[in-house]
C-alpha cells in the first residue's frame, strides 16, 4: 500500500474526531443557563385622563382603587352619585362606588395595566339592627373576600362619604349575630401590599 493510501484513512479519521469535538463544544456552550433578567412589564400604571368633567344630574367624579402590578392605585371615574353629603347618603355612596369597582376596566385603564378583583356578586347594605350608624354590611364576611378585592373596597370607601370622619370604614358580613363589625383603614402598606387587607380589621367594641 502506498504512503498516500495510508494517509487517506488517517486524514478521514482526524476529520471525524474534529467534527465530534466541535459538536461537543456546541452542546456544552448551549447548556449554560443565561439569566436575561425579569421579563419587561408593559404596565405603565398611569391613571388615564377621564377627559371632560362629569356632567348631568347626579354625575360626579369619584376616585376608586384598581389593581396594577400587585399594588392598588387610584383612578378617577364618573359615577351616578348624589351630591348631597348627609349621613343618610353613606349607603348610596358605597353602592355607587362598589358598582364602579365591579365594572371591567376601560380600554385605557386596561392598556395601562389596571384590573379589578371585585366580582359582580359582591354587594353592600347599610347597618343592621343594633349596628352603629356608619356601619356597612357586605353580603359576605370581609375576611372571606379575596384580599385584593377587600383592599380595593376599603381604600375606595375610605376616601368617600362611605367612611367615617377619620376616613375609616366599618364593615361586616350579612349576619349581624355571627359576623362582627370591624374597622378598616386604607394605609400605605395596604396600597403597596393588598394581601394584608384580610387581616387588618379591628373589632368594633
Amino acid at each position: 500500500m502506498s504512503p498516500r493510501a495510508t494517509r487517506r484513512p488517517a486524514a478521514l479519521l482526524l476529520t471525524v474526531v474534529v467534527a465530534l469535538l466541535a459538536a461537543g463544544c456546541g452542546i456544552r456552550g448551549t447548556s449554560v443557563p443565561v439569566d436575561a433578567g425579569a421579563a419587561p412589564s408593559r404596565a405603565s400604571c398611569r391613571a388615564p385622563d377621564t377627559g371632560r368633567a362629569a356632567e348631568g344630574a347626579g354625575r360626579v367624579s369619584v376616585r376608586i382603587y384598581l389593581l396594577c402590578t400587585s399594588r392598588i392605585l387610584s383612578v378617577n371615574r364618573n359615577a351616578q352619585l348624589s351630591e348631597r353629603k348627609a349621613p343618610i347618603e353613606r349607603v348610596e355612596a358605597a353602592r355607587a362606588l362598589l358598582d364602579q369597582l365591579r365594572q371591567p376596566p376601560s380600554a385605557s385603564e386596561s392598556s395601562a395595566g389596571f384590573s379589578t378583583a371585585v366580582e359582580e356578586w359582591v354587594t353592600v347594605d347599610g347597618p343592621a339592627k343594633g349596628d352603629p350608624d356608619g356601619a356597612l354590611r357586605l353580603n359576605r364576611p370581609p375576611e372571606e373576600l379575596p384580599s385584593y378585592a377587600l383592599a380595593q373596597i376599603i381604600c375606595t370607601f375610605a376616601g368617600s362619604a362611605a367612611a367615617d370622619e377619620e376616613h375609616k370604614v366599618v364593615l361586616g358580613g350579612p349576619d349581624s349575630d355571627r359576623d362582627p363589625l370591624k374597622r378598616y383603614e386604607c394605609t400605605e402598606e395596604m396600597r403597596n401590599r393588598p394581601e394584608v387587607a384580610v387581616n387588618s380589621g379591628v373589632l368594633v367594641s
